[in-house]
């Protein structure tokens, strides 16, 4: 009983990917907007205040997550 309750938590678990959808460049935005249920331009707004106000720091993050975040295959939904 306690190994089926462990196999039908792991399946619902949400992940996050880079969007094949929703891509820009890399993905990364349009993945976290899917992660987020919100709307991708809202994380690329986001996304650009905060590399402005951190003198160009998000573009180092974005690289960084477009590197560690795997992309969705088309096998996984």
């Amino acid at each position: 009983m306690a190994n089926q309750k462990n196999k039908n938590e792991t399946k619902n678990i949400k992940r996050l990917y880079r969007s094949e959808n929703d891509s820009m460049l890399a993905g990364v935005c349009g993945g976290i907007a899917e992660y987020l249920d919100v709307d991708p331009t809202i994380i690329r707004l986001l996304w650009a205040i905060g590399t402005l106000a951190s003198f160009g720091f998000g573009i180092i993050l974005y690289i960084i997550a477009a590197i560690i975040i795997p992309k969705k295959s088309r096998s996984r939904t």
